[in-house]
């Protein structure tokens, strides 16, 4: 029987292995040398260094005044920015925000009148008035060339590009259904009527809805920069207390120690973070004035002025129309004239609002035009019934002229009342952009103001702190 050789023995823990066939026995092997100590981190020696200087009194003051100096540096540069944004954002609503909410009350009320025109001068026959036919294309123009700058300023992708976009697209096929009813008309073919009642359902239903929707994003842009504006920095003001409570406190303790009332460069520093403490307080409280003046006497006005305008277009083309379509479209329900029923329903808002911007207006250069297109709007509505009594009676002709005559009729007293609302229109722009402008203006100059204060109340810290520390040398 053959056996299997002995394998090496393995070496004793502690002894490198023997070589073979060396007859060396196995020495023991050196044990891994230990880490060296680790030494004190950065921070704990900056930490050492820093208790150590906080021992003496010049290592305490050294503290001290790099603790002012930041401090006042810190309430200089928060100012500056939340100063600088906050005047951004009044800047905006001055020379942005309002200018195109205020364009897209604009394309509204343009587009609108276009459609008034257009009935108008339908109505008038196969001569159309050159008035009426100049006022169309007045407000069609105007209307394109908003649309040309608004898209300017927008974004395509937001909601207000979707609206331009819209308004964009739709508004050469209005004006074309608009010529197809003029063509029919001066030939004398009631094919002319369809056109132009199908032209006022698109601009009812794609063009009007469109702008206001226009109108509604850019108003609702107009207050997110009045409130942003309008927005109180506390930041800036909870550094300035802190920064002026430390310096206080630093020249307290000046005195107690060295029976010294003041320290030059501490005053100075002190007197810089009051300067622009104050001023922060006095220049954000003036700013937030002019932005509720603008916002309660200038931007409420004018909502509710295009809103009574916007009524007062819609309720003028409805009553044309109601001549025009002669009973031919009723509401839905089938009892009553639809044309008719949408004139009432538009009188009726022109009334309220009418109502609601003379309790809006604070002076009487505001009430005075609304008190007019109130007489005016009461004429109107009189001369209405005539028309509408003698439509009844079947004398269209009669009914006619109480609506298109230049004198004693209903489109007479629209014009009375779109002028005096124009007049209170631009008399409340005026109101707001004032306002809107003194409060720009009592931001502007701030944060260039805060940021060289701080720099210098900084300064006077850091030398008000260095002239106590050349007496220890």
């Amino acid at each position: 029987m053959t056996y299997p050789p002995n394998a090496p023995a393995a070496p004793a823990p502690g002894l490198a292995p023997a070589r073979p066939d060396s007859g060396v026995p196995a020495q023991p092997s050196m044990a891994p040398a230990a880490p060296p100590p680790a030494g004190p981190s950065p921070w704990d020696e900056a930490t050492a260094r820093l208790r150590k200087a906080a021992t003496t009194e010049p290592g305490r003051l050294r503290i001290l005044g790099a603790v002012l100096a930041l401090l006042v540096v810190a309430f200089g540069t928060v100012t500056a920015f939340e100063v600088a944004d906050r005047a951004s954002s009044a800047d905006d609503v001055v020379s942005r925000s309002q200018p195109l909410s205020a364009d897209a009350a604009d394309v509204y009320r343009s587009l609108a009148d276009a459609d008034t025109a257009a009935a108008s001068a339908f109505l008038a026959g196969a001569q159309e008035p050159p008035e009426d036919l100049k006022r169309y294309a007045d407000d069609i123009t105007t209307a394109s060339r908003l649309l040309v700058k608004a898209a300017a300023s927008t974004d395509g992708s937001t909601e207000s590009g979707r609206a331009i976009a819209t308004l964009n697209a739709h508004l050469p096929r209005y004006t074309g259904l608009i010529e197809r009813a003029r063509a029919a008309n001066r030939q004398g073919l009631p094919l002319g009527g369809a056109y132009l009642r199908y032209a006022n359902q698109h601009m009812t239903t794609e063009l009007l809805p469109a702008a206001e929707r226009l109108y509604e994003l850019e108003t609702a842009r107009l207050h997110r920069d009045e409130t942003d504006a309008r927005d109180r920095p506390l930041l800036s003001l909870a550094l300035g207390l802190l920064a002026l409570a430390a310096l206080l406190w630093a020249q307290r303790r000046h005195y107690t120690r060295t029976n010294r009332v003041f320290n030059h460069g501490l005053l100075v520093a002190t007197a810089a973070s009051l300067t622009v403490l104050l001023w922060l307080a006095a220049g954000h409280t003036v700013a937030r004035s002019g932005l509720d003046e603008a916002r309660n006497h200038g931007q409420d006005s004018l909502q509710v002025l295009n809103t009574a305008r916007i009524n007062s277009l819609k309720a003028r083309a409805n009553e044309i129309l109601t001549l025009v379509a002669r009973g031919a479209v009723l509401t839905e329900d089938g009892k009553n004239d639809k044309y008719e029923t949408d004139y009432a329903t538009s009188m009726a808002g022109l009334t309220t609002a009418l109502a609601e911007a003379r309790e809006l207006a604070d002076d009487d250069a505001g009430r005075a035009p609304l008190a007019e297109a109130a007489d005016r709007t009461a004429a109107w509505q009189g001369h209405h019934k005539d028309a509408r009594a003698k439509d009844d009676a079947g004398d269209f002709e009669g009914a006619r002229l109480r609506v298109v005559n230049p004198r004693e009729s209903t489109g007479h007293s629209f014009d009375q009342v779109d002028a005096a609302l124009r007049r209170a229109l631009a008399h409340e722009q005026t109101e707001f952009t004032r306002a809107a402008e003194g409060a720009r203006g009592a931001l502007g100059a701030l944060p260039l103001g805060a940021a060289g204060l701080g720099v210098l109340g900084a300064a006077g810290a850091v030398l008000g702190i260095n002239r106590r520390l050349s007496e220890y040398r």
